[in-house]
């Protein structure tokens, strides 16, 4: 038997706000909100809930509402990669323009990846872009 990675839950002190960011930032879609959670998954996700086993169907987001600020670098991020057809900069630009702040945590000035942060300072990287 093995589990199913169901989602990632994420603190916010603006849990809505953030989901929408988050969805906006992946092209997905918020699909439950309520004044303590909001959840955010793949377009596909909910068809292919239908169509294949419990443990094919993609992992969403979860957004829960905290009264803290987030404090301290994350012990977890994600890494996100663009196709190879698709132009990492303008990406990375895009993800700027929603609200994301390119940020140093001390990687090498030549590094392969990006590292940002989401409205709520929480790290996330952009690889090198990938077909695979």
């Amino acid at each position: 038997m093995a589990l199913r990675w169901y989602s990632t839950v994420v603190e916010s002190t603006d849990h809505k706000k953030l989901a929408h960011w988050w969805a906006d930032a992946l092209g997905w879609q918020v699909i439950f909100e309520l004044d303590d959670e909001a959840v955010v998954v793949p377009p596909w996700a909910l068809e292919l809930a239908e169509q294949v086993d419990f443990h094919q169907v993609p992992p969403g987001m979860v957004f829960v509402r905290v009264d803290h600020e987030k404090s301290g670098k994350n012990r977890l991020h994600w890494d996100f990669a663009p196709h190879t057809g698709d132009d990492r900069d303008a990406e990375i630009a895009r993800l700027v323009g929603l609200g994301a702040t390119v940020i140093d945590v001390g990687q090498p000035d030549d590094a392969s990846w990006t590292v940002l942060a989401d409205p709520d300072g929480n790290e996330f990287c952009v690889l090198s872009a990938r077909d695979r």
